[in-house]
């Protein structure tokens, strides 16, 4: 018998909301965090829009004083405070503390980053211009994509699997993914997982501009630029922010009476090896991977009523997973929805899966379907599919199946199956 894996804790920091509670109320209410970009730097780049941590002393923003000390700030990018910031929720909505050696040794941390802190590089970069002296002692760790995970165990003092996955945009699923095999495993009884990013900088966004991918027509009017399967849909919206699930052995959450959100059922990977940015034409990498974590999980397309899209609002990626989606659910694709919850919070890069797979866990919690902002004109490949439109929706199947998508540059692609725990 498989270990079975539950998840008893979440934790989030997002365009949303800087805690689980206020992100979760304002993505199920159709609120959009995407906002203009008012900093120096992005005057000469097209696109001028991105969806920010909202920050300051007010009630529902974030200060991150309230969190890490000053000497700390010296020593961590802000991906790695957001992630800290992030599992400390975690940890207290699991109420897990552990104060044994072998608990501490029986706790993991899998925790991704997409993208290096390019601010700093651009930094440090100049300053060496100034100088070697100039140069910060941390600046090396600062750039580390496995320092997310790294300061999170530290501060906890967790000794059991130290992991970073950086997979572009499919790290954060792909982190839960790994930590959900760790447990099943027995290599760990708790793993803290999920990812982290924050990236938005004028460097980053001309980058993918140049690529083309980014949504550059909507820039006085940032709430309606993430389309995903829009027909007007045009590119993405560079997000920030660090979303962390505390996955846990039944057993092990059972005997000490945790709340239980969720459990994983399934976990599928595969890769398109078809182009550096382009998904596979025909959506071959995403079907497989699909098709991975229902076999995994022993299941059936069926079984299957909702499914959290990787859609990112781009003309080829969303027509792509609709087809493979379509591909797979032939036969029972009027008793399915999907949706993508980009058009509430842009693309956390890295930090995508993880956030849009605390979002699957909610609803599967629940019963509330994240709905797709903007969709006001569906792409033909979502013509017969019920892709959740402007508003929220019951999610009324007895027993809550569903699958999360995230892929990358690369072609890499993850899918995590996420199921009611009915207690049995």
């Amino acid at each position: 018998m498989k270990r079975r894996v539950v998840i008893t804790g979440l934790g989030a920091i997002t365009p949303l909301g800087i805690d689980v509670r206020t992100s979760w109320s304002n993505l199920i209410e159709g609120t959009c965090g995407i906002q203009k970009l008012k900093s120096q730097g992005y005057e000469k780049i097209p696109c001028k829009i991105a969806a920010l941590v909202k920050t300051g002393d007010q009630p529902e923003e974030l200060n991150v004083l309230n969190f890490i000390s000053k000497s700390e700030l010296r020593t961590m990018s802000q991906a790695s405070i957001y992630g800290l910031i992030a599992s400390t929720e975690a940890l207290k909505d699991a109420q897990w503390t552990p104060s044994t050696t072998v608990d501490k040794q029986r706790t993991g941390v899998c925790v991704g980053m997409g993208m290096a802190d390019l601010a700093t590089i651009c930094e440090t970069w100049d300053a060496l211009k100034q100088g070697y002296s100039k140069i910060s002692p941390y600046f090396v760790p600062k750039i580390l994509p496995n320092m997310v995970a790294g300061h999170i165990s530290m501060k906890f003092g967790f000794t059991g699997p130290n992991h970073t996955v950086s997979t572009a945009c499919a790290t954060g699923c792909h982190a839960i993914g790994d930590a959900f095999k760790f447990i099943q495993n027995n290599f760990a009884d708790v793993i803290v997982c999920g990812g982290a990013e924050a990236c938005v900088n004028p460097l980053s966004i001309a980058g993918f501009c140049r690529l083309r991918a980014l949504s550059t027509s909507y820039n006085e009017d940032p709430q309606k630029s993430s389309r995903p399967f829009d027909k007007k849909r045009e590119g993405f919206v560079m997000g920030e922010g660090s979303a962390i699930l505390i996955l846990e052995e039944l057993h092990h959450a059972l005997n000490r009476k945790a709340n239980i959100y969720a459990e994983i059922l399934g976990y599928g990977l595969s890769g398109d090896a078809a182009h550096i940015t382009a998904p596979h034409e025909e959506g071959e990498g995403a079907f497989l991977a699909m098709s991975m974590a229902l076999n995994d999980a022993q299941l059936e397309p069926i079984d299957i009523t909702y499914i959290n899209a990787h859609a990112t609002s781009t003309p080829l990626g969303d027509a792509v997973e609709l087809k493979a989606i379509s591909k797979l659910f032939n036969d029972n694709i009027d008793k399915l929805a999907v949706s993508s919850t980009k058009g509430a919070h842009g693309h956390l890069l890295g930090a995508a899966g993880n956030l849009e797979t605390l979002f699957t866990v909610k609803a599967v919690h629940t019963g509330i379907l994240p709905p797709t902002l903007n969709l006001d004109d569906k792409c033909d490949e979502s013509k017969y599919i019920n892709c959740v439109p402007h508003k929220k929706q019951e999610w009324t199947s007895k027993y809550k199946v569903a699958l999360k998508n995230s892929f990358g540059f690369g072609g890499t692609n993850a899918c995590i199956c996420i199921g009611q725990y009915t207690g049995k």
